[in-house]
């Protein structure tokens, strides 16, 4: 017989909570309130492969059991000797398995040093049907005003605690490394976006091989900024951006300040290497940025604002825009308006669409179109069905912003400056068949201290259905010393239309991108 392996012996498959097992611990009283915890995971919907939510008792004593069950009985038990809850991988993967669409409860219980138990009211939860994506792409920096110092692309294994690197760029002679787009949510293609000593360059990972791809051309001496892949995954939208971070001394507000001086929209075409464009989305009397295409692939979403003079900043606001496009005769349809800032009052930014085509997430705030150093950042919802928009109860009194959605549409990541006002962390929300966003999760960690002391911030969260397998060597010699190096051209229709006044297409082309985001 095998030896009963330490896992089972720290929890126990059980039916906790009788109250001859109370008896058995000695003096029992019963508070009539939850335990806190943190992570605060409490009436929160979890995915049904998530990784075990540990988390940190607070409330004072000298040992500490809980119990954590689904309604028909089963149950996890765990003991310690300190406020530091770890729930046993095994038990709890089947627990959350088992039990899809129903509650999850969890009874946290203290000894105090007299002996005496506290029991608290048990913590509710419920297991989603729904199952989250396997894997999260990120960007971690710290968060300074140096644009190159350790900074790296990873992906973790929701189910578990194992992180792995895609690009760190101390491996990449110091690069920049910027946003990652995916394919519907697929592992690959990949893109990412470098900026170093080596050049501004753009690189394409397809089937184990990376490809270097130089976007400036005539059109734009700055390379791509913003991207999002098209659903058939042969066409990738961008922005080019004249953008600078400065600092004031307003001290209601973040310090930084992410101003974007004038910025275009294009599409670059992967099978034929070509770069186009339209007038309509290179307003040189407007600034685009933030490009998503929906679903279907009919329509690129964007935002737009007046250029304006960085003396007023603070006035920026931009609107939501879209454009059809068709990819087999590269044809552009008419500009319309989707929603204005002078409707709501505030900027609006990131628009991101559920794989169905129905919600329509973006971020507003007071001014600008950088809303990560925005406070007043919040998440909003458009229904693209019926129209109107609201903001998400899921928001806090900090700053939200990057968000992505799963391939399922069913859950919602984005990064929250929530927990102390300066460090975003990912928080997964589900999102169910009526549209309610429900209260979100803290992405788990092993170490239930982990984001007390952890001094990066989570940006650019993705989620994505499998393992990026490409080699981050082959990833960093395409930054340094690329093998298979292309220059996009420019569309000849595009070409022709840069010597037209009044044509519309910018003839002054920006600014290579100065800042980090953070």
């Amino acid at each position: 017989m095998k030896a009963p392996c330490l896992g089972a012996l720290i929890a126990l498959l059980t039916t906790f909570g009788c109250s001859s097992q109370e008896d058995a611990w000695g003096p029992t009283t019963h508070v009539d309130r939850v335990a806190r915890i943190d992570p605060d995971y409490v009436d929160v919907v979890i995915p049904p492969n998530i990784a075990p939510l540990n988390f940190r008792v607070l409330e004072p004593g000298v040992e500490y059991r809980v119990a954590i069950r689904s309604r028909s009985g089963q149950s996890i038990s765990v003991r310690a000797d300190s406020p530091d809850i770890r729930i046993p991988s095994a038990p709890w993967k089947e627990l959350l398995a088992d039990h899809p669409g129903e509650s999850l409860e969890i009874d946290v219980s203290a000894r105090s040093e007299d002996g005496t138990w506290r029991r608290f009211a048990p913590i509710t939860n419920r297991i989603a049907a729904d199952s989250i994506d396997g894997y999260l792409a990120y960007r971690l920096l710290k968060p300074l005003y140096n644009k190159y110092v350790h900074i790296g692309i990873y992906q973790r294994h929701l189910e578990s605690f194992d992180e792995f690197t895609i690009l760190e760029n101390r491996h990449a002679d110091s690069a920049c490394l910027n946003c990652h787009t995916f394919v519907r949510n697929k592992p690959d293609p990949m893109v990412l976006h470098t900026r170093g000593s080596h050049g501004l360059t753009m690189l394409l990972a397809e089937d184990g091989d990376v490809t270097t791809i130089n976007t400036r051309t005539p059109f734009n001496k700055s390379p791509a900024a913003y991207t999002s892949w098209h659903p058939e995954g042969r066409h990738i939208a961008f922005s080019v951006n004249k953008v600078s971070l400065f600092f004031h001394t307003d001290p209601t507000r973040e310090s930084r300040e992410v101003f974007d001086a004038g910025s275009d929209l294009a599409v670059y075409r992967v099978a034929d290497n070509m770069l186009t464009t339209t007038a309509a989305i290179s307003d040189p009397g407007r600034a685009e940025t933030w490009p998503e295409w929906s679903p279907a692939g009919g329509y690129l979403y964007f935002s737009s604002a007046p250029v304006t003079p960085i003396e007023n900043f603070d006035r920026v606001r931009y609107d939501l825009m879209r454009i059809a496009y068709d990819i087999e005769s590269h044809t552009w349809g008419e500009l319309e308006t989707v929603l204005t800032a002078a409707e709501t009052g505030l900027t609006v930014t990131q628009p991101k669409i559920s794989p169905d085509g129905r919600w329509l997430v973006f971020t507003m705030a007071e001014h600008g179109n950088f809303p990560v150093f925005e406070a007043s950042a919040d998440l909003y919802v458009m229904d693209l069905s019926e129209g109107g928009y609201r903001r998400l109860d899921i928001n806090s009194d900090r700053t939200e912003s990057w968000h992505a959605w799963s391939s399922n549409g069913r859950w919602l990541v984005f990064s929250s400056k929530r927990r102390d006002g300066l460090f975003a962390r990912p928080y997964f929300s589900y999102v169910d068949d009526a549209g309610t966003f429900h209260r979100p999760v803290l992405m788990p960690q092993q170490d239930p201290g982990f984001y007390d002391s952890f001094i990066k911030t989570y940006n650019v969260p993705v989620f994505v259905t499998g393992r990026v397998e490409i080699d981050q060597r082959d990833l960093a010699r395409a930054i340094y010393a690329p093998s298979k190096a292309v220059t996009a051209q420019l569309d000849p229709r595009v070409a022709a239309k840069l010597a037209t006044p009044g044509s519309g297409v910018t003839d002054e082309p920006s600014e290579p991108y100065t800042s980090g985001s953070r």
